[in-house]
């Protein structure tokens, strides 16, 4: 705590009355008195709490932000600068720029990361598993033993056939953490094509 602070938490506990001794408090914590009396009839601030009403997101709201791209990259679903950019705007009440978003990121670059990714399909996503992996081979493999098919008439064909509009690679935001272990490092997307 500031010595200005304590010294008006000292007056407020001691004095009562329209008229405070602010020469005396000021001497007694070692601060200005006209700045004393200032802060104690709220015509000015800490530069502190000036800084936090200039701010378009107060310091607990910044919390929640990194908490909700936290949980949307853990479920795959890593937020683009855009969409953090309208999360922020939403918030706020008004349209923040797309360097609050640089700063924001930069900020809390401890829990967050932008990086280029691809996408994956939902149904994709969803089977990424070792068992159903396996499952799958054994299944192939029973399959191509049973028909006697020959290695020359195999080739690569998934169940999506050709990607028409496919989303590209995209510059997204994950949790640190989820990126860093290796969680997670696409973001899913619809495989409906219609």
């Amino acid at each position: 705590m500031a010595a200005i602070d304590k010294a008006i938490e000292d007056m407020e506990s001691h004095e009562s009355g329209p008229q405070f001794p602010y020469t005396k408090y000021a001497r007694k914590w070692g601060v200005d008195r006209s700045t004393l009396s200032r802060r104690h009839r709220g015509v000015s601030r800490s530069v502190t709490a000036a800084h936090d009403t200039q701010k378009n997101l107060s310091t607990t709201q910044q919390q929640e932000l990194v908490e909700y791209i936290t949980k949307l990259s853990e479920q795959g679903l890593a937020p683009t600068r855009e969409m953090i950019r309208n999360f922020a705007s939403n918030i706020a009440g008004k349209r923040v720029s797309e360097s609050w978003v640089t700063r924001f990121i930069n900020a809390f670059n401890i829990h967050l990361i932008s990086r280029w990714a691809a996408p994956m399909d939902r149904s994709r996503h969803i089977a990424d598993h070792r068992l159903k992996y396996k499952q799958y081979y054994d299944e192939l493999y029973h399959k191509i033993s049973h028909y006697n098919v020959e290695q020359r008439l195999t080739w690569n064909m998934d169940e999506k056939g050709f990607m028409i509009s496919v989303i590209g690679r995209m510059k997204r935001v994950f949790s640190k953490s989820t990126y860093v272990s290796q969680k997670q490092k696409t973001f899913t997307q619809d495989g409906n094509r219609e």
